[in-house]
């Protein structure tokens, strides 16, 4: 797009075109604009002579197919992208045609439908594959992504299961502390209370395998970033692994539970008790709060640096601003 500024009495004409800018000072200013318009559709034609005759659902298809497959979060990512692929406003833009405007009006449409977390996440898949459709297969030129502004991040969650509420869970889940739990609802709520001990996550949890568990702690061989980690256990910790041994030891896996079921039985067990308890809040929780339950319950104990070696967050960051959240009477207690 050129803009025309007057310095004097001559016209200055400015365009950025597909990451190229040009300049240039003219008399008049339809002498200004006529040089624009040639001069930017010169770039243009310059800019797509060589990207292939595909649309933008053939690049993301690919990237699907090459590069999502590879991840650890394939699944996940596959589901994402085939979501954004439903709007087929974005969807069958040819690549020549691909604008930053193009993108930023998709962002928008997604903006009514998604929360701003979940579009953040999309911008950051399909910036991805801008980048590498740019560098490593020749279909773009540039990754059009870079010029689009993400939304603005919400702050993050401070939610944590109250006392009452883990209690009513592990009531709802049939899970009591003196017997073994025989059923995949029971393991749930001792998978839930493990969490709280832990800070280990769900797809940690049930990927944890027998000839993983010492005495005074479990090795995870591969984390979500990749890394291996081990974590110390609580008295209360290796209490609920003990009390699975004669469910599970013939199994692999220490709570014998996929990921899908723990969450679709925590799920049912939550918003069992929203409806029917006075609990009414509890549907606002997730699984996944039992991480910053057990890290503000450690943070009593460990440093922020022990802490992380706990976890596993390799920025300290992430860790102190979105998960490490103590309440100011505990702080106001260690003082005390």
């Amino acid at each position: 797009m050129a803009t025309f500024r007057k310095r004097g009495t001559r016209w200055r004409a400015e365009l950025f075109v597909k990451g190229q800018r040009r300049s240039a000072t003219f008399t008049t200013k339809r002498e200004a604009q006529a040089w624009a318009a040639q001069t930017e559709a010169k770039l243009y034609t310059q800019s797509t002579a060589d990207i292939p005759d595909k649309f933008f659902e053939d690049l993301m298809h690919r990237y699907a197919d090459e590069v999502s497959v590879h991840k650890r979060g394939a699944r996940r990512e596959g589901m994402m992208i085939q979501v954004i692929l439903r709007d087929t406003e974005i969807a069958k833009i040819p690549l020549r045609d691909l604008r930053p405007s193009d993108l930023s009006a998709w962002r928008e449409r997604r903006l009514e439908q998604v929360s701003a977390s979940t579009v953040i996440r999309e911008m950051t898949i399909l910036s991805h594959a801008c980048s590498i459709a740019r560098r490593e297969w020749g279909w773009l030129k540039t990754n059009p992504m870079a010029d689009v502004r993400r939304p603005a991040s919400p702050q993050a969650r401070t939610r944590r299961p109250t006392g009452e509420e883990i209690e009513a869970l592990l009531f709802t889940m049939g899970y009591a502390p003196d017997r073994a739990p025989e059923t995949a609802m029971a393991r749930v709520g001792a998978a839930f209370l493990f969490a709280c001990e832990t800070a280990m996550r769900a797809g940690e949890i049930c990927a944890l395998q027998w000839d993983g568990v010492h005495e005074r702690h479990v090795h995870l061989p591969l984390t979500k970033n990749g890394h291996p980690r081990d974590v110390p256990l609580s008295t209360q910790a290796r209490r609920i692994i003990e009390q699975l041994r004669p469910v599970t030891g013939e199994h692999p896996y220490v709570f014998n539970l996929p990921c899908t079921s723990l969450d679709a039985l925590f799920r049912k067990a939550r918003d069992r008790l929203a409806v029917d308890g006075p609990l009414k809040d509890i549907r606002s929780l997730h699984f996944h709060d039992t991480r910053r339950e057990a890290l503000t319950r450690l943070s009593k104990v460990f440093s922020v640096m022990e802490l992380a070696r706990i976890s596993g967050h390799r920025d300290l960051r992430i860790l102190q601003n979105v998960y490490y959240a103590p309440k100011v009477e505990d702080l106001a207690d260690k003082l005390a």
